[in-house]
């Protein structure tokens, strides 16, 4: 598994109080634990900085890059914000995060990555929103974010498609749409689009305690129909355990063969049985519940493991 890690990202407070305060230390010191807890790349989400991205955005790709060599992911909605980034990166491919099938963002990002030579990231996302099915994303994906990569001879390795978590709390009926996206977009072109997900988005305003549990469940489900590449937080050390589980097939523990037995139904195209799960073991009871509220077969509710 390829992860991004997403732990500078403004909407955290520490984040935001040492961007202002330029603490360099501060954004060192959290690229290097996210590099040596397993992620390949670090992902730099400073949000739309639109009065000094000029300056901040050098700034902290020349405090990051003192200190890991990996790949940045430039996270930002600024355009300007993107090439004043790419024009101090110095190590490691870059990659945009992100472009969509809007027709401003479709016409310029895709050239600034071409430009200076990054990867970029493409949402299946119109101006008029996200689709819920399946079909209705990878069409985008093959009638406006491949055939606009290829227009400008854009490298197909140098794609990315995120066809977009959303939250299980709110939008509860795209959770599994979005796991058939991940499954059709590998057979949707030759050669097969890089796909990318931000994994933790699925849990966005849930209650805390139950986040990590839920990103889980959803990752081995995704993983069975072939994920190898996420934004996700490299520090969850369960979350590491289910990726080694199912890479290795380890079903050596209780919980290692529950969640291979999850990411095997789902890519066999079948649903998780109570029959896989031992419901006297509190964990596997919850993991249970859990794959029943991301399948959309049971309402969500912040309780859910309650019930």
């Amino acid at each position: 598994m390829y992860i991004i890690g997403e732990n500078i990202h403004i909407i955290s407070e520490k984040v935001k109080e040492a961007l202002t305060n330029r603490d360099r230390e501060f954004f060192m010191d959290l690229a290097v634990k996210q590099v040596e807890a397993g992620a390949k790349a670090v992902d730099i989400n400073l949000g739309p900085r639109k009065k000094d991205f000029a300056e901040v955005w050098p700034w902290i790709i020349e405090t990051i890059e003192t200190v890991v060599d990996v790949p940045l992911s430039i996270d930002t909605t600024n355009v300007e914000g993107m090439e004043a980034a790419l024009k101090t990166i110095k190590k490691a491919q870059p990659i945009l995060n992100s472009t969509s099938a809007e027709q401003e963002r479709l016409e310029k990002i895709p050239l600034l990555a071409k430009k200076y030579g990054a990867k970029v990231i493409a949402l299946t996302m119109r101006s008029e929103g996200i689709p819920v099915e399946a079909d209705a994303r990878v069409t985008i994906a093959v009638e406006a974010l491949i055939p606009r990569m290829m227009e400008i001879d854009l490298p197909m390795e140098n794609l990315i498609i995120d066809p977009l978590v959303l939250t299980v709390s709110g939008c509860q009926q795209y959770c599994p749409h979005l796991i058939e996206t991940v499954r059709t977009l590998q057979y949707a072109w030759d050669p097969a689009p890089n796909i990318s997900v931000g994994l933790s988005n699925v849990s966005n305003a849930v209650p805390n305690e139950n986040r990590p549990l839920i990103n889980r469940v959803y990752l081995a489900m995704l993983m069975g129909v072939g994920l190898q590449m996420m934004i996700a937080n490299p520090f969850d050390k369960e979350q590491n355990d289910v990726i080694r589980w199912i890479e290795t097939k380890d079903t050596s523990k209780p919980l290692a063969k529950v969640y291979n037995k999850i990411a095997e139904r789902i890519a066999a195209g079948e649903e998780p049985q109570l029959e896989d799960f031992d419901l006297k073991d509190a964990d596997q009871s919850a993991i249970w519940k859990t794959t029943q509220i991301l399948l959309n077969k049971v309402i969500y509710a912040d309780s859910y493991l309650l019930n």
